[in-house]
This record gives C-alpha cells, structure tokens and sequence, in this order.
C-alpha cells in the first residue's frame, strides 16, 4: 500500500554556484538542487509532497546568490497552489537595502515566511531585525530560523528571538536546535516552557539526531501539549526526504501527533 501524502515544511529552490568550501576545492554538494519551478514540481509529485514552504537556497558566503532567489520562490509559489514560499531577509547592516528590497515582496501571493540566518552573519541582537519582524507582524507571516550548534545559531542565541519577538509572531526553530545540547535543551524544559507561556514558536526536526525525535514524541504524549508545534521538513536538497520521513513516521506513530505534524500544522501555519 502506498505511503500517504505529506506537506513539507522547509526546503529550497535554486542551485548554488561552486564553492571552495573547508579549504578544498570548489563544489556543489547539494546535488539534488533544483534550478526551475518545473524541476520542484516533477520532485514534489515524485515524493508525495501535497504542500510545500519553499525557501531561497543559501550557503556560499555571498548575500546577493541566496537575495536573488528571492523571486524565483515567488514564482514557484504563484505557479502551483500546493507551493507556500519565504523569502531571504537578513539582519546584517550590511544587507539593508537588499533586505528591504526583499520586505517589497512581503505582499506578493503565496508568501507565507521570511527566513532568517545566521551562518551568512548578523547576530541575534542585531538592529536590523525590529524591521523584520515587524513586516512579519504586519503582513501575518512566519520567520523561519536555522539552528545549529554554536555561535549565533545556537539556541542560547535564538531564544533571545523567542522570548522578544513570539508574543505575536510566529516562530520556526529549523532543526530543532541542530544538534545534542539544542536537542536536549529543548526537550528537557525550554520548548515546552515556551509554548506553556504563550509564546507562538514552532519547529522542525530536520538534521536532528537520532533520539530526538522519539524522546519528543514521548515528552509530548507526557506533556500533553506540543503536538500542533512539530512540522515534518525535508530540507531538500541540503537534507534527504525519504530518510526525513522514514524518522519522523518512526517516532509520530500514526495518531494526531502524525496528523498534526505532516498535514495539520502546516496547513495553520502556511497554508
């Protein structure tokens, strides 16, 4: 019998220039990138994917390749109605005028999300992101921000964004803190802390490490809050959808935490 359906929350468009990453040569890692909304669809079909949040691919430590694709996601979103797009802002002083270029398009059909992050720069006490989450105030949308270990990604630095800004917006913790100490400091106390105060914050467990997934499941079902916070994501094609979804089928079950985390919370957050 064939898998059903699934909305993913999280991946991207747009394929990379080569880069000497690490010191080594240059490469294009992400080889599964797409470079056409006709490409994204064709992997959408293949895949099952029902509806998608579509981000502006990024990595190189250019500003202007990930801005560029801003229109393209646009575009996928306005081409294909199971399609919801975010758009590439940044806090950096330096991205201003892009960033604001960017914030034009808040408007546009199908824009559902402003993604955020740190690993091209900015920190999480920058100026620059009063005007980011007041445009996602004013235009009902999401900010989508990468976690990861350390430096300002990390989940010490994050939360700085949850405790000033989820009173009124909604917040997308991609990977779930990234790795073990975000992991653990979530799931033991700080995630479940969040929501009990009412904060709007949200997450996805892309990249996450192997316990995280179950030991959330069981936290929620012990909790009894948390299940409409969880969004199954891909992160195509930095990360891989089948063995995403085979995680999360694992640890979800097939009750109304798997309902609300590849169907329902998309649906009240992006669709």
């Amino acid at each position: 019998m064939a898998e059903s359906w699934v909305s993913d929350a999280h991946r991207h468009l747009g394929v990379l220039p080569a880069y000497p990453f690490y010191g080594g040569g240059p490469v294009q890692p992400a080889t599964a990138a797409r470079a056409t909304v006709a490409q994204l669809v064709a992997d959408l079909d293949a895949e099952r994917t029902e509806r998608a949040l579509v981000l502006p691919n990024y990595g190189v430590p250019d500003p202007d390749v990930a801005f560029a694709f801003n229109e393209l996601v646009v575009e996928a979103a306005q081409a294909d109605d199971r399609i919801r797009c975010g758009l590439w802002v940044s806090s950096r002083a330096d991205d201003a005028e892009r960033t604001e270029a960017a914030l034009a398009l808040a408007g546009e059909p199908g824009v559902r999300a402003l993604k955020l992050s740190f690993l091209l720069g900015g920190r999480a006490d920058d100026a620059g992101l009063d005007r980011i989450f007041a445009a996602a105030r004013r235009h009902g949308l999401v900010v989508h921000v990468h976690t990861s270990p350390g430096a300002a990604s990390d989940i010490d630095q994050v939360g700085e964004l949850v405790d000033r800004y989820a009173d009124d917006v909604a917040l997308h913790l991609v990977h779930f803190g990234g790795g073990m100490s975000g992991h653990i400091k979530l799931i033991g106390g700080r995630f479940f802390d969040w929501i009990s105060a009412g904060k709007r914050v949200y997450t996805d467990l892309s990249w996450a490490i192997g316990f995280a997934p179950r030991w959330l499941a069981q936290e929620i079902s012990r909790r009894g809050v948390g299940h409409d916070r969880v969004l199954f994501a891909s992160d195509e094609p930095w990360g891989d959808h089948a063995g995403e979804l085979a995680k999360l089928r694992a640890a979800a079950g097939d009750g109304e935490l798997a309902t609300a985390m590849f169907h329902g919370t998309f649906e009240k957050l992006y669709g």
